[in-house]
């Protein structure tokens, strides 16, 4: 699943690649997914912005993070609703919600109807596609 370089296209597989980390770009370009509790931000609790690895657009904040026990980053609400995309997934024999920066395209996680209030929403996100900047 290669996502699209970016809106306008301007970066390609190449560029991404010289730009990520191996595990960055196979997952925050081609859909992966990183094992749980293995993530540098899951259990990170320090105060700030989680970017998108890929363009910088801030996604979420860590007021809005909380502990799921999934063993992803886990939020309750974006920053701003206009950074995410959703899109209906189908891979591995289920559907679920996928989240998707909307700036680039990058792969971020996904988003299911199980999290806390206000919203009610998890949004899963794994940690590669991910970049914290302290407030």
């Amino acid at each position: 699943m290669n996502k699209p370089a970016s809106k306008g296209g301007q970066k390609t597989a190449a560029d991404w690649k010289k730009q990520l980390s191996p595990e960055e770009y196979g997952i925050a370009r081609q859909g992966g997914t990183e094992p749980a509790f293995s993530g540098r931000y899951w259990n990170h609790h320090e105060q700030g912005i989680y970017a998108c690895v890929c363009c910088g657009t801030a996604l979420f904040s860590s007021e809005s993070k909380y502990d799921s026990g999934s063993g992803w980053p886990s939020y309750f609400q974006p920053v701003d609703s206009t950074h995410i995309a959703m899109h209906t997934d189908h891979s591995h024999g289920i559907t679920r919600t996928e989240v998707t920066c909307t700036h680039c395209a990058a792969h971020l996680g996904h988003v299911f109807e199980d999290g806390p209030a206000p919203t009610g929403l998890r949004y899963c996100i794994n940690s590669a596609s991910l970049a914290f900047k302290n407030n």
